[in-house]
């Protein structure tokens, strides 16, 4: 598999292990990108962050800073309001906003939706709705567990 790596805005002392496929996005000082992972444009990953192998970060996605995003991480920019995909109609896609300080676990997928700082979403979760509130998040929905100390 060949990697492809273009029109990339990159920081000081950032990892990637190949292959991936990454273009048309910004990806800060001292982040870590795993092999298999697809970064789309308009993509923005803050400082510190890592990202583990085998992840999908669509179009409209912003990442914070010093993030966590586990191996097998699926964002989503299009909800299919519809009744189906949007082929391709990007004025149907939304956003989705994640702070600093969030960890995801393995398998997650993230739905468009703004997830505040110093939050955890455990394996597997499915994040359907905005999280506003810091703490523990697992499930599907994605439901809170416990408030982070």
């Amino acid at each position: 598999m060949k990697s492809q790596i273009r029109d990339v805005e990159f920081g000081e002392n950032v990892k990637i292990v190949e292959p991936v496929n990454v273009y048309g996005c910004k990806i800060e000082s001292d982040c870590f990108i795993g092999p298999f992972v697809e970064i789309q444009k308009d993509v923005s990953i803050g400082q510190g962050t890592k990202v583990q192998s085998h992840t999908f970060i669509c179009e409209l996605v912003t990442i914070g800073k010093h993030c966590f995003i586990g191996h097998g991480v699926m964002f989503v920019n299009d909800r299919f309001a519809t009744g189906g995909p949007a082929n391709g109609d990007k004025s149907q896609w939304k956003r989705t906003d994640i702070g600093n300080n969030v960890s995801i676990g393995s398998n997650v997928t993230i739905l468009p939706v703004s997830i505040c700082d110093n939050v955890v979403i455990g394996a597997g979760a499915v994040v359907t709705k905005p999280i506003h509130k810091a703490g523990i998040y697992a499930g599907n929905p994605a439901k809170l567990l416990r408030d982070l100390r």
